[in-house]
């Protein structure tokens, strides 16, 4: 059964959310997971791509966006199928992944924005309709 974790930010600061999706797929690729980082738009996605070069400089994070290379071990896209089977989505869509099946493990990342708070909320509740177990992770 696939991991449903929400991870709650304490500001609505959108530039943190950003960088909580960077930490948190270093950390999944480090552990030796596929990670698919989902953005909203192609926008967001290239400012992901900006933000894994220059977030951490003592680290890097091998990364690519999904037109660029799909086997990349971080892969930056959309709503393309991921190739990686078993990995992380870290979703930063304010909807649920079509693809969720193939991941061990869903991160949404939560901040205190009002229309992403209920957006998130509904997701949760539409994750337990779904039969799985969502939890929440105070960041």
């Amino acid at each position: 059964m696939v991991r449903i974790e929400f991870y709650v930010l304490s500001s609505s600061n959108p530039a943190e959310r950003l960088r909580a999706a960077c930490q948190l797929a270093g950390k999944a690729w480090r552990a030796g997971l596929p990670v698919f980082l989902r953005g909203i738009d192609q926008g967001q996605c290239d400012e992901l791509d900006a933000l894994l070069w220059r977030y951490r400089t003592e680290s890097f994070v091998p990364h690519n966006l999904h037109q660029d290379d799909p086997q990349a071990p971080v892969v930056i896209g959309l709503d393309q199928e991921p190739s990686a089977r078993q990995g992380v989505l870290i979703n930063l869509n304010p909807l649920i992944s079509p693809f969720v099946e193939r991941f061990s493990r869903v991160i949404e990342i939560v901040n205190q924005d009002p229309a992403l708070l209920t957006a998130c909320r509904e997701n949760f509740r539409s994750y337990r309709q779904r039969g799985y177990d969502p939890k929440r992770v105070e960041l």
